[in-house]
């Protein structure tokens, strides 16, 4: 039976896919994708809500069912860098060099749009951000709808990013087509955004690819302000992820820098009904106050992979305010570092 909304018209149901279940899934899913209907999808990052990247009207709908701002940008997924040229003005040997060392995977590259791209995607920007993921589900779900792909991450805009299925069904069900579910996420934080569309390669949102490791190939990467502080005031978001509040969770996050001791001590002395702490294993012994870990402090991989669901246990839990301890910002440890700080809406406290 179809459901009513509260005002009695006919609600929109999700249809539940399971790729590892269901032979049928993946050619549903692009079926529904061909059609301009908006289906959630795995990657390696985290699950994607994805629509036919060519068809304006279909990613409209990605805007509405978020509801995002519309001068926010999406990234055009796509199975093979084949698929690539026609999206894109011009590929530049150092694009085809990244592209080589790192796709398929959590790297996204922006480069001068072809006029394939509606203006939906992105955003009135003369820019298109392009990413090859690695999830066999989502290469699966390109190749059979034969189309690229624009999909932000599948949750509610504003809040922490979705890693499994179930919690896209937490923001989404009734408000797109489908959801297939392709597991867990691997890496856990959306990718890395490089743009080429300059004079030098600029980091505009850090992830599993890191700044060392794109140094590598590149030489010299520049590494954006609004990487570690605010988009400055008027300034157009030329990648996701570069507002200034996102990834945030219900409670109220702020930021805790210092070491073990201190973040205890204080955390400890602010208990209160309410309160709680996301934390590193090593600090739990001394905390007084109800916490998550979100992994081992120096193994910034698992924090990664841990910090949206952690996040969103927090306001399963109930929590009003939460202490997070800050991570090192360098290497995978930066993207952990630039969600969690626009999760607290840059409310940091710094301890001797």
């Amino acid at each position: 039976m179809k459901k009513l909304d509260p005002d009695g018209e006919i609600a929109m149901q999700t249809e539940y896919l399971n790729a590892a279940e269901d032979d049928g899934a993946v050619a549903r899913a692009a079926q529904l994708l061909r059609e301009g209907k908006l289906v959630a999808i795995p990657t390696e990052t985290v699950y994607g809500l994805a629509a036919d990247a060519l068809n304006g009207p279909a990613v409209a709908r990605i805007f509405e069912a978020k509801g995002r701002p519309q001068d926010n940008p999406l990234i055009v997924h796509i199975a093979r860098e084949a698929d690539w040229t026609p999206l894109v003005k011009e590929i530049p040997e150092a694009a085809h060099r990244l592209a080589e060392r790192f796709w398929p995977g959590p790297l996204t590259i922006i480069l001068e749009k072809s006029g394939l791209i509606p203006d939906e995607v992105s955003a009135g920007l003369s820019t298109v951000a392009v990413r090859c993921p690695s999830h066999p589900a989502a290469q699966a779900v390109i190749r059979a709808a034969g189309r690229p792909l624009a999909a932000p991450s599948a949750n509610l805009s504003g809040k922490p990013s979705p890693t499994t299925a179930e919690r896209v069904l937490e923001d989404m069900d009734g408000k797109i087509e489908a959801v297939l579910d392709g597991g867990p996420c691997a890496v856990g934080v959306e990718s890395t955004v490089l743009s080429l569309a300059g004079a030098v390669p600029r980091l505009l949102r850090p992830g599993g690819v890191t700044a060392e490791q794109l140094r590598e190939v590149l030489g010299t990467v520049e590494l954006d302000a609004a990487v570690t502080d605010k988009l400055a005031p008027g300034a157009a978001a030329a990648s996701p992820g570069m507002k200034y509040k996102h990834y945030s969770p219900r409670a109220r996050v702020i930021m805790i820098k210092g070491p073990a001791g201190p973040f205890a001590d204080y955390v400890n002395a602010h208990k209160g009904p309410g309160v709680a702490a996301l934390c590193f294993e090593e600090d739990k012994a001394g905390l007084s106050v109800p916490y998550l870990s979100y992994g081992a402090r120096a193994d910034a991989s698992a924090q990664a992979h841990a910090l949206f669901e952690v996040l969103r246990a927090l306001d399963d839990a109930g929590f009003s305010l939460v202490y997070a301890h800050s991570p090192e910002p360098s290497g995978v440890g930066l993207a952990v570092y630039n969600r969690l700080i626009r999760a607290a809406g840059f409310e940091v406290l710094t301890l001797a």
